[in-house]
């Protein structure tokens, strides 16, 4: 039997297209956003497959458990096959609220609004509120 190749953890986030850049996935792990068992983990941690990660991208929050390796970047349908999504539905449709909602502030000095800019604020608030 030979060595078993070690796969780091933000070589595989990058593999797997977590992240667009493996320079982003080294980053979040050294800020704290991927966590294994609760814990922070380095970037240099080792992947093994079972292992259940918890991710932060911005407001976006992911569960993955590891069920293959990927040492290197492929494409979307293949990346999909190396890890099983386990975030709850509640945090995966991102639902509407105020929290979520765009700031419609103007930037001070901006004049009046124009009316194709109110049309815009318009277009952009329309529906956002529905039930669904």
């Amino acid at each position: 039997m030979g060595e078993v190749e070690k796969l780091r953890i933000d070589k595989y986030l990058w593999a797997i297209r977590l992240f667009k850049t493996r320079s982003l996935a080294t980053d979040a792990c050294k800020a704290g956003r991927v966590k294994l068992k609760g814990q922070n983990i380095k970037p240099s941690a080792i992947v093994k497959i079972g292992d259940v990660y918890q991710v932060s991208k911005g407001i976006e929050k992911k569960i993955i458990e590891v069920l293959d390796f990927s040492y290197n970047r492929t494409d979307s349908p293949t990346a999909l096959t190396k890890y099983k999504d386990l975030t709850p539905v509640e945090e995966t449709h991102a639902f509407k609220s105020a929290f979520h909602a765009p700031s419609l502030k103007r930037d001070r000095g901006a004049g009046r609004p124009t009316k194709k800019d109110r049309r815009e604020t318009d277009e952009l608030l329309d529906g956002m509120f529905d039930e669904e």
